[in-house]
């Protein structure tokens, strides 16, 4: 088993919360890491109809079972037992007693916000991290490999390839998940929709333009893109609130959790396709960024990540928030460094008033690390090291 991060924090919470739970994409380890986290704990899913009927009809002589507690997988399909979980929780008084999965956020935020306030350690599991798979060895030879493989750990312990596993990924999501959150009448154009939020990463959503492309009314659309932030498929990065000249963009910008969802909805069938794909540079950086979340959330950490652009155009791809201290990072995919690669950091720079704490990041899609003109250059593969610290 490659080695988790999110294992020292789930640790940590284990000591101080009666509740830990773990939520994350469908297939990202959540089961597998909560067994070996708690291998002494009954494990119970409530994705099988008969346990589930159990858990609803008699909540309390489902609960009296684990007297020394258990895990309870898929905990969002029975959100009427969260209550009587307070209940006997509080009347055990023991800390780490029950540990919830669920891959949706909707029932489970839910039911921890209405009856488990305060006894929950809530934590977020995403597919393995670069720093994961170097640790374990199993990190990938290019940054187009890297891109086009992703991080899912089936492709990583079956012998499957990225072009079998993630069309059926997508579309066991769209049958099983979609159905449970809300009704879509037309798969057809729901897969339309997916596909043209891949073409939009690392962009600022206009979720007009993306209704208008898909067919669909804007109130769809955002209810749509409700439910693949829900369903840990995308995530949104908010500008950065600092204003310095009063002109500040106040959209978010789109990205997925893995990269090889988007070069799946893409139609990229190959690696090779990435060196020379139109779209290379927005899913490098798509990669970079989600990789910094997963520093984050391994953790145990909320995002402290924004990105910043003016109305004229002027950007920094993202901004690392610690306190007042704030670093910038840019992301390039160019194995070469240009000099127009520290254009947006140098200019951030003047305008912050010299508010940067951490000397200024640039992200290349190159081999070795520097230090030019005050800027930090990073290969791609220091992404873990910077993750860990972000």
């Amino acid at each position: 088993m490659i080695h988790r991060y999110l294992g020292e924090t789930i640790q940590r919470l284990s000591r101080g919360f009666p509740v830990v739970t773990i939520t994350g994409p469908r297939q990202s380890g959540k089961t597998t890491l909560s067994r070996a986290s708690f291998p002494d704990k009954p494990y119970v899913s409530l994705e099988e109809p008969d346990t589930r009927s159990y858990a609803l009809d008699d909540p309390r002589g489902f609960l009296r079972q684990f007297p020394e507690g258990a895990i309870l997988d898929e905990a969002q399909r029975a959100p009427e037992l969260f209550s009587y979980l307070q209940s006997h929780v509080d009347l055990d008084g023991r800390m780490g007693l029950f540990v919830l999965t669920g891959s949706q956020q909707f029932g489970l935020r839910a039911g921890i916000t209405q009856s488990l306030a305060g006894r929950v350690g809530l934590v977020t599991l995403l597919p393995f991290s670069f720093g994961e798979l170097s640790d374990a060895g199993k990190s990938l030879d290019t940054m187009e490999e890297t891109l086009f493989t992703g991080s899912f750990p089936p492709l990583f312990d079956r012998p499957v390839t990225p072009g079998d596993w993630y069309p059926r990924y997508i579309a066991t999501y769209l049958e099983r998940d979609l159905h449970q959150l809300i009704q879509v009448r037309d798969l057809n154009t729901f897969q339309t929709f997916l596909r043209m939020c891949a073409a939009r990463v690392g962009q600022v959503l206009n979720l007009s333009s993306l209704a208008a492309d898909c067919g669909i009314t804007h109130n769809t659309a955002r209810a749509w893109i409700s439910v693949l932030e829900a369903s840990y498929i995308l995530f949104m990065l908010r500008p950065h609130h600092r204003n310095f000249n009063k002109r500040l963009i106040k959209a978010p910008k789109l990205y997925f959790y893995d990269t090889g969802i988007v070069a799946s909805l893409m139609g990229i069938e190959d690696e090779r396709y990435l060196a020379v794909h139109s779209m290379r540079g927005q899913i490098f950086e798509n990669w970079i960024v989600a990789e910094l979340l997963k520093g984050r959330m391994n953790r145990g950490l909320p995002s402290n990540l924004f990105f910043w652009r003016d109305r004229a155009g002027l950007e920094v791809d993202v901004i690392a928030e610690h306190g007042e201290s704030l670093q910038p990072m840019e992301i390039k995919s160019g194995a070469t460094i240009a000099a127009d690669f520290f254009t947006g950091l140098q200019r951030w720079c003047d305008l912050s008033g010299g508010c940067a704490g951490d000397p200024p990041i640039l992200f290349y899609g190159g081999e070795g690390d520097s230090l030019r003109h005050q800027v930090a250059v990073r290969s791609w593969r220091s992404v873990g090291d910077i993750a860990a610290r972000v």
